[in-house]
């Protein structure tokens, strides 16, 4: 799951925001998006589709499964 800590560091990144920011925009405090990068620990199914709607990118692109993000 290497490649889904990156993937969410790195959209978060490019839209300029604080992992703070983005925990509030999925509904999780810093410390989780923390985690999610850092590969501690991943989201739950409604977070997981959280991220990707708000990124607009597949959850199979946050998984890793495809490098294609649509």
């Amino acid at each position: 799951m290497e490649k889904f800590s990156a993937r969410v560091k790195a959209l978060r990144e490019s839209k300029g925001l604080s992992q703070d920011a983005l925990g509030k925009i999925i509904g999780v405090k810093r410390y989780s998006v923390y985690t999610y990068e850092k590969g501690r620990n991943y989201p739950d199914i409604p977070r997981l589709i959280a991220l990707a709607d708000y990124f607009e990118v597949t959850t199979d692109y946050l998984l890793g499964r495809t490098d294609e993000p649509r």
